[in-house]
């Protein structure tokens, strides 16, 4: 039984994982408080909270956070650094798992994959987006791209429409049935920090101060590591 009002969350889909699954449920009963939890990608969090909602904690990327908290939309004092996580590459359950340790065998998979999906909005897509372009295949692999515009790019290896999919590990991770391939190869990877704060109305509430310690605890930092992610 809860003893407090609950508290509002804002979570990075990319972090949906280990807060639902492990983070919330062990605060809820360590501290008798509960907290109702929205998850989607950074961006669109950020864009609900300037259009004026306004959540007890955020858990967002870091630069996205550091932006409202110069605006004064959150607590302006220091972030809490919670974790960060590269992007992978995914294959279908029922194909062979591509080598993509190199930059040379990435390109050689995405090339030859059926169809590769990546987010249209999401920081991994948006990077992958680029990459292609880097390594000159975008034209090629964009032909029969699986462009998603929310949500887990995984899910398209277990319905059909694609056999690759690119996105943030612990996304990836969040599709049980696909198999990882690996991550980008270090020349080309690129990595998203995540942080947590507190809205500036709340600042000085002792439920959401609770739950922010909790976030950086060694439950929480286990948890991030279980679901994909590197602990800050």
């Amino acid at each position: 039984m809860t003893t407090s009002p609950a508290l509002s969350l804002f979570c990075a889909v990319a972090l949906k994982g280990a807060v639902k699954d492990c983070i919330l449920p062990a605060f809820t009963q360590s501290t008798g408080i509960a907290v109702d939890a929205y998850f989607a990608p950074s961006r669109a969090l950020v864009e609900e909270i300037t259009a004026g909602a306004k959540p007890d904690v955020i858990i967002g990327i870091t630069a996205q956070l550091t932006t409202l908290g110069a605006d004064g939309t959150i607590d302006a004092g220091p972030l809490t650094p919670l974790a960060k996580t590269g992007i992978g590459i995914a294959a279908a359950p029922d194909v062979e798992i591509p080598d993509v340790s190199t930059v040379s065998e990435l390109t050689k998979a995405l090339t030859a994959a059926r169809s590769v999906a990546y987010s249209r909005n999401g920081p991994s897509g948006i990077y992958f987006a680029r990459l292609l372009q880097d390594l000159g295949i975008a034209e090629e692999v964009n032909e029969n791209a699986t462009i998603i515009d929310q949500g887990f790019t995984a899910a398209a290896l277990l319905d059909g429409r694609a056999d690759l999919a690119i996105q943030q590990m612990s996304e990836l991770m969040f599709v049980p049935e696909a198999q990882i391939a690996g991550p980008l190869p270090a020349d080309v990877q690129q990595y998203t920090s995540f942080s947590a704060a507190v809205s500036a109305r709340t600042r000085n509430s002792p439920g959401s101060a609770s739950l922010l310690m909790f976030l950086g605890s060694k439950l929480a930092r286990a948890a991030y590591r279980d679901a994909g992610l590197e602990p800050s």
